[in-house]
């Protein structure tokens, strides 16, 4: 093995507040990925461009080396599940969420209070499968609040998707549902953004009516009576091939990636969230995860030169504005993977990047422009630093550009 890249969601944040004016990550105490820095090199990054605000997606892809319309999130979000696609078959990011009512539009959380199991999930998928259309489609729950929903047919990915917040590289301040639109003069666009619209409003039907909602209602919980979809895509992703890498991946986005890019890629079912107390639940995945990279690091050490190694749970107390669980997340990778890594790494020659897809600074609640810090190990003299985005963005790699990193630190294909 020639080299280790772990990807920490939404890693990146700005000064909290509520810990003393500091981030997660300079709060964190975190002595193995500061052994890790004080023997590397440090810098920050730009996943896509600056001023670009990026998914998930699109910061992956590009770190990757790709350019972002050479993939949609549907398709990768569904090519890690276990639906079969075939080309013109439109894929779609789907979140179960809550909204007033279809007539007002007003969207009331986005990720349905993220208090919904999985077993009510898989509940609502079936009332969901059984919605009549003029085109065959699945609906599959994932993880959590997500899914991934796909139309079989010659469809147009040229539309929209129904949340004004999700567009390409700036936040939208909207708290309202809207149609999809179709994003072209032509006539299948028209079509396929009909078909989703009709969908779409039949299973706000199905959902808001539906017992288990209404259960969930009287017990003061939020109702998932809505499907919030973006990402559309038909086409299989034109992404660079890795093939002397492997992944550890466990959340679809990444799992299709990692599939469509040929990697080796290895998973594990994230835990079902079985009741309401939803951090101990990531809690559980983080620490699964963590082991399972353990693993797969210890398994590929002679058989792959690169592993890719996506940890996805720091991303959410982003989202939810809980530096003090972020902070805590981030300790527990240092108390766990990160030195596995310091013992392991250096013997073996290894080298290892640490970095971010995007920030989650916890204060805006959302994703941000600002660049991501880059912690690269490659074995070099030993000289006092710390992992912070304020180290980072003094270290002497300088600024990268996201589908610049892994060429300019070695990292071949």
């Amino acid at each position: 093995m020639k080299g280790v890249l772990i990807v920490v969601d939404g890693m990146g944040d700005l000064p909290n507040s509520q810990l003393g004016d500091k981030t997660p990550l300079e709060s964190a105490n975190m002595p193995n990925a500061n052994f890790l820095a004080s023997r590397g090199e440090l810098g920050y990054m730009y996943p896509v461009r600056p001023g670009f605000i990026p998914e998930s997606d699109e910061a992956i892809v590009s770190i990757f080396g790709n350019e972002l319309i050479s993939s949609t999130r549907g398709q990768l979000e569904a090519r890690g599940t276990d639906i079969k696609l075939v080309r013109g078959d439109l894929a779609l990011r789907a979140n179960f969420a809550t909204i007033e009512s279809f007539k007002s539009g007003t969207i009331i959380d986005r990720r349905a209070g993220r208090t919904l199991t999985t077993y009510e999930a898989e509940i609502l998928a079936k009332a969901l499968n059984k919605i009549k259309l003029p085109c065959q489609f699945i609906f599959k729950p994932t993880v959590g609040h997500r899914g991934a929903l796909v139309f079989k047919g010659g469809f147009s990915d040229n539309i929209s998707g129904n949340d004004g917040v999700y567009m390409q590289g700036k936040t939208m301040v909207s708290d309202k549902i809207s149609l999809c639109k179709q994003l072209d003069e032509e006539e299948n666009s028209q079509y396929s953004a009909n078909i989703v619209n009709e969908f779409l409003e039949k299973a706000y039907e199905v959902l808001n009516s539906h017992p288990l909602n209404e259960d969930r209602r009287k017990r003061g919980l939020l109702p998932a009576n809505f499907l919030l979809v973006r990402g559309a895509g038909i086409e299989v992703p034109k992404l660079k091939v890795y093939k002397n890498w492997v992944s550890a991946a466990y959340m679809p986005l990444e799992i299709g990636f990692s599939k469509t890019a040929g990697m080796k890629t290895y998973s594990f079912d994230y835990p079902k969230l079985k009741n309401m107390d939803v951090y101990a639940n990531l809690k559980e995945g983080l620490a699964r995860a963590c082991k399972f990279s353990i693993w797969v690091l210890r398994k590929n050490k002679r058989k792959a030169d690169y592993v890719y190694i996506h940890l996805k749970e720091t991303d959410i107390p982003g989202h939810d504005g809980k530096p003090f669980e972020k902070k805590e997340m981030l300790e527990f990778i240092d108390k766990t993977l990160f030195n596995f890594l310091r013992k392991f790494c250096p013997p073996n020659k290894i080298k290892v990047i640490i970095t971010a897809d995007h920030c989650t600074p916890c204060k805006n609640k959302a994703h941000s422009a600002e660049p991501v810090p880059v912690l690269f190990y490659n074995d070099s003299i030993p000289r006092e630093k710390k992992f912070t985005e304020n180290e980072c963005r003094k270290g002497n790699l300088g600024r990268i550009a996201g589908k610049e990193l892994l060429v300019k630190l070695g990292f071949n294909k």
